[in-house]
């Protein structure tokens, strides 16, 4: 059994990091996106949408990589509670521990007698035995990194993807151009991005990446849409 460990935990931490990475891509292109087609409907100059975008992105990575960190933090504060709380059972709740140990033998097949023998062996030991009911009972132990690098692997996947939509304004002087390429790139890149999320989420890849478009699309022109109303008003 112990020889699967190591590739669960390789496999957990890559499922994590990809979360991770999802989560910050996924708003990183949208919403730099939307603000860059927004103004480009309310300004003449390029160099307002790209300040305003990389403040904007800035902004945003920070915003998420703070929500990544608070989110790990909460997740190991959660689990120390757990701990705790399992710690206090064995002094005061005694028997009820003993019937789990118990009923975790029991599952494994052994008898009566085996079943008495391992829980009585398991409970010398009060700190290996929290350690062994919260091993197959709770969650599993949070990396204690792991709040860091949430917020650092959100952080950096929000400003990656908010660059797409905006590299396009660095290359021009007119914005109407700059939001034709940035709209071509960003639904690219989001047609691509929501087709493999889908596909490691279970989701259909086709219908997973048309959403993921679509709203982008709405979200663009919605912003376009209103800063046209209010220039011309």
């Amino acid at each position: 059994m112990e020889t699967h460990l190591p590739h669960k935990e390789k496999q957990f931490s890559r499922n994590v990091l990809l979360s991770d990475v999802a989560i910050g891509m996924s708003d990183g292109l949208i919403v730099p996106f939307a603000l860059a087609a927004g103004l480009s409907g309310a300004v003449s100059a390029t160099g307002i949408i790209v300040f305003a975008g990389i403040a904007a992105i800035a902004a945003g990575s920070i915003a998420m990589g703070l929500g990544g960190y608070f989110s790990g933090k909460t997740e190991q504060d959660d689990y120390t509670t757990q701990i705790k709380r399992e710690y206090d059972e064995v002094n005061d709740v005694r028997h009820n521990d003993i019937e789990q140990t118990k009923e975790f033998f029991a599952n494994l097949g052994l008898s009566e007698e085996l079943q008495e023998q391992a829980t009585q062996e398991v409970a010398k030991d009060k700190d290996k035995w929290t350690e062994f009911i919260n091993k197959y009972e709770l969650a599993k132990k949070p990396d204690s990194n792991r709040a860091a690098k949430s917020a650092w692997n959100i952080g950096l996947s929000y400003v990656i993807g908010g660059l797409v939509p905006l590299s396009p304004y660095f290359f021009t002087d007119n914005p109407s151009t700059g939001l034709k390429y940035s709209v071509a790139f960003t639904l690219i890149c989001l047609f691509v991005f929501g087709w493999f999320k889908s596909k490691l989420t279970g989701v259909h890849p086709l219908w997973g990446a048309v959403r993921i478009t679509m709203i982008a699309t709405i979200a663009a022109a919605a912003a376009f849409g209103v800063a046209k109303i209010f220039q011309s008003s």
